[in-house]
């Protein structure tokens, strides 16, 4: 998330995202070559003041603004993102098809401290 060291502000549009790329992975089954190609294919943000927000993209780091939030109160939350996996597989190197059904993965919650600021003027020069 940025701001980065686990604080923001109240009222401030707080960037969040995660790294998840797809994978391939080639398994043996009953003596068969089955290839994976698992693709993270929902995300679902849950920032920690009872509001969340679900998404089929990542989000980014800054400057770009995929998922943000905007904390109404100061306090202590825990965001965290769970994804959710959708793959297809091949078998012998045949043709690709998708694997019923999905998997999601929970992430693990962030400490996450929400401050107020007032601005306060601090010298003037005439």
């Amino acid at each position: 998330m940025q701001p980065p060291n686990g604080r923001t502000l109240v009222n401030f549009d707080t960037n969040f995202y995660t790294e998840t790329q797809p994978f391939d992975r080639t398994v043996t089954l009953l003596g068969r070559r089955v290839d994976l190609h698992i693709v993270p294919s929902e995300f679902g943000w849950r920032f920690g003041d009872d509001r969340s927000l679900t998404t089929d993209e990542p989000g980014s780091p800054y400057p770009h603004l995929d998922v943000t939030h905007r904390y109404l109160r100061k306090g202590h939350v825990a965001p965290s993102v769970d994804t959710t996996y959708t793959a297809t597989y091949r078998v012998d190197g045949g043709a690709w098809r998708e694997v019923p059904g999905s998997v999601t993965i929970p992430g693990a919650p962030v400490d996450l401290e929400v401050l107020t600021a007032t601005p306060t003027l601090v010298g003037y020069d005439s």
